[in-house]
């Protein structure tokens, strides 16, 4: 009987689908990732559930959307006995490890949310998602000299250096001193980056001057919103940058024999209809990217409204030699609450996207927005209100829930 594959997912954070080399984005320099997109299945119309972190990232380990999983405001926390891929795959022998951001632990509303004391929360080993090995820490947005603590550190350890680079070195080490283990392997690496603080140094890669950064037709033009999306995609793209080289090291650690899966839990605005940030039910924070790779699966571009809720099924059916195809041709997104940061969304919202279309209700199930996306890929038509568009409307939103 063959063993099954190990695998190992990269979750970024705050990474738009758009910000690729192999996506076509002249700013992005992602030399590893364009490599590993030429031997994987590119998802080119992922989404996540939720463009939100502890939302998304709950429902990513769960395949159940919130607040259903539990998480429904900020500040909540994945429930301990949640059912998770991690479970899933302990139980069919294989070994776990996590490395890097948690993010759906509890959290005191009161501390700042960036900074050391962030980064020190403590994540108890009851509610580590199943995993067997845990290194990381819960947040703080450190993108530089994380805290870690864990398995083998009870306590808070300070790790000098770039954070994407320490947790893609840590995560390679525990690969190799395993590479004869008798069990398949199960590793999720889960990076900050490239999240703000965008100015923050990245690895010794300086920020292209804002004036080279090129500005898709939805950024408005001319004024403080332009000023503000070049200087932080200026240090964005630096982020991306370093983080794709640790992303690189990790990979040919862990070999071409692995599955491999890379995504974000959400993107950001970036200065697109005048906004920053993410919440938003726009295509710059809701699609991801998301390559899949596999050894024994044909590399090519599949346009099906995948989200990440079907990773875990799509997970299992790799662990288990089975073939997987999406099962809907529609892919429900939501705000389950409004996050009061900051350029965050303003409202609680619920919608559907397919290949072509976007429909997104207000909390009262009103049409806020409606775009055509075949013929509008940028969003610039709001055509929620356009009477001929009534039928469609109305069969879409019998399928938001």
């Amino acid at each position: 009987m063959n063993r099954a594959p190990d695998i190992l997912w990269i979750v970024t954070t705050q990474w738009r689908a758009s910000a690729c080399g192999y996506a076509g984005d002249v700013n992005a320099r992602t030399p590893s990732l364009d490599a590993l997109a030429a031997r994987s299945v590119n998802y080119a119309q992922a989404v996540t559930p939720h463009p939100f972190g502890p939302f998304a990232r709950a429902a990513l380990l769960t395949g159940v959307r919130s607040p259903e999983n539990g998480v429904k405001d900020y500040f909540d926390a994945l429930p301990s006995s949640a059912p998770t891929i991690t479970r899933e795959l302990g139980n069919r022998g294989y070994a776990t490890a996590f490395f890097g951001k948690w993010g759906v632990g509890r959290r005191d509303p009161s501390l700042p949310l960036v900074g050391e004391a962030a980064a020190k929360v403590l994540v108890p080993p009851g509610v580590r998602g199943g995993f067997e090995f845990w290194e990381g820490f819960e947040g703080g947005f450190l993108l530089n000299d994380p805290w870690l603590h864990g398995t083998q550190m009870p306590a808070p350890e300070k790790f000098f250096g770039y954070q994407s680079d320490v947790i893609c070195e840590r995560a390679a080490r525990w690969l190799e001193h395993g590479s004869r283990c008798e069990h398949p392997r199960y590793v999720t690496v889960s990076l900050e980056a490239p999240h703000p603080p965008y100015g923050a140094p990245a690895a010794g890669i300086l920020p292209v001057s804002t004036e080279a950064i090129s500005l898709v037709a939805n950024v408005p033009q001319g004024g403080e919103v332009e000023k503000k999306a070049r200087q932080e995609l200026a240090g964005h793209y630096a982020h991306i940058e370093a983080t794709d080289r640790a992303v690189g090291r990790l990979l040919a650690a862990a070999g071409r024999e692995t599955v491999v899966m890379f995504t974000s839990v959400h993107g950001d605005m970036h200065g697109a209809h005048g906004l920053f940030r993410k919440g938003w039910p726009h295509e710059e924070s809701v699609r991801v990217p998301l390559l899949v790779c596999a050894p024994e699966v044909t590399p090519r571009r599949d346009d099906a409204t995948i989200s990440l809720l079907d990773l875990p099924a799509l997970t299992l059916s790799l662990a288990e030699g089975r073939a997987w195809k999406c099962a809907s041709d529609a892919a429900k997104i939501s705000m389950p609450s409004v996050v009061a940061l900051p350029h965050q969304c303003d409202r609680t919202w619920r919608g559907v996207r397919t290949a072509t279309r976007k429909l997104v209700l207000n909390d009262d199930g009103s049409p806020w927005l409606f775009f055509d996306l075949e013929r509008d890929p940028l969003e610039q038509v709001n055509l929620a209100g356009d009477a001929a568009r009534a039928g469609e409307i109305a069969a879409l939103r019998a399928t938001c829930g």
